[in-house]
């Protein structure tokens, strides 16, 4: 293939295509997985090419005449020799232009915001409810006013130049809240009636304690575990956030098949499609990537796309606000795609696939 010059026609992407540099008056450069995948070819066979964005940004839907848009049309019209970007192979896109193997596995993914974290003041309380509290606080009062009768009916004895009786009495209410504390008090009670109740109040004491410590913990943990979607499953089971995908693209050609499949065991492409199907897919989809992406970032929305691109969205976002699940089965994957008939199909694939 040395000395021959192929016209490429892309899509631009992220991760797989993107400008690298726009200079007025020269060629831009291009780069990304797709382009390194082209670079490659380029240099062990010999080629040399010249690439172009499709005109319409996309990447191609039949149209009722018959025709192609997008890239595909531009192979379907002999515009371009070959396609290159995120471009998926499908069977629809098969009947009318090659592809060679695939060269990179593709899933479906869902692009989410992360939950925002907030601070209260009073989340060490949240272990217990108020009712809980106001009945540890009702009883720490009624402990200190048992053991001040207790003590006001056989008083200790006092030796010359200890407390006084007043300070005495003062101190029982501080006393039946040392236990909290993990702390004794300062004052020698000497009756068993007092020692045996303040035996049983620091037992009692002793496992409000654990069970809070514990508690804690638990809700420490849990509120760690942010985000209640996990997998497309969940995404599937839940009404609260909306979701869609690009119009008319192959990831909504992807769910609207295997939704509307009366043979499809998996009953969650079913729930997918009648989201992504409301309003007769107007009202929960975008027209392009970026708009999804952008309505995920500033709005309750989930963005159903290519789980790669998602993941760099994901990677790359300068605020750390995404996060990404998606179908770790791959069923398809990205390809070249040539004019019909190309006798370059062959060439690419067993260069690729050594």
């Amino acid at each position: 293939m040395r000395g021959v010059v192929l016209r490429v026609v892309t899509v631009l992407e992220e991760p797989f295509v993107m400008v690298s540099e726009n200079v007025l008056g020269k060629p831009k450069k291009y780069q990304g997985f797709s382009i390194d995948v082209l670079e490659s070819l380029s240099t062990y066979l010999g080629f040399t090419y010249e690439i172009y964005v499709a005109p319409d940004q996309k990447y191609g839907l039949p149209l009722e005449n018959g025709t192609w848009n997008g890239l595909i049309g531009e192979l379907v019209l002999k515009r371009a020799d070959i396609g290159i970007s995120a471009l998926t192979i499908t069977p629809d896109r098969e009947n009318v232009v090659d592809f060679t193997t695939r060269y990179m596995d593709y899933s479906v993914g869902v692009l989410l915001q992360k939950a925002e974290k907030t601070m209260d003041m009073f989340a060490c309380l949240a272990p217990f409810d108020l009712s809980l509290w106001a009945c540890i606080a009702g009883t720490v009062l009624l402990v200190g006013l048992l053991v001040y009768l207790l003590n006001w009916l056989n008083p200790p004895r006092l030796q010359m130049g200890s407390m006084t009786s007043t300070t005495l009495y003062n101190s029982m209410i501080f006393f039946s809240f040392y236990p909290s504390c993990s702390t004794g008090g300062e004052v020698p009670y000497t009756t068993l009636a007092t020692r045996m109740m303040m035996g049983a109040w620091w037992l009692f004491a002793l496992i409000v304690i654990s069970s809070y410590t514990a508690n804690l913990a638990a809700f420490l943990t849990i509120t760690r575990i942010e985000n209640s979607i996990q997998s497309l499953q969940d995404l599937s089971r839940q009404t609260d956030i909306p979701y869609g995908t690009v119009l008319d693209s192959a990831v909504y050609e992807h769910v609207r098949v295997k939704g509307m499949n009366p043979f499809e065991k998996n009953s969650m492409y079913s729930k997918l499609w009648q989201m992504i199907n409301r309003s007769n897919g107007s009202e929960n989809n975008v027209q392009e990537s970026q708009i999804g992406i952008h309505k995920v970032k500033y709005g309750n929305y989930a963005f159903v796309w290519d789980a790669a691109v998602l993941e760099y969205v994901a990677l790359n976002d300068p605020d750390c606000s995404f996060y990404t699940v998606g179908n770790t089965i791959a069923d398809r994957g990205y390809g070249i795609a040539l004019q019909h008939g190309s006798p370059y199909r062959d060439v690419f694939s067993q260069r690729y696939c050594c």
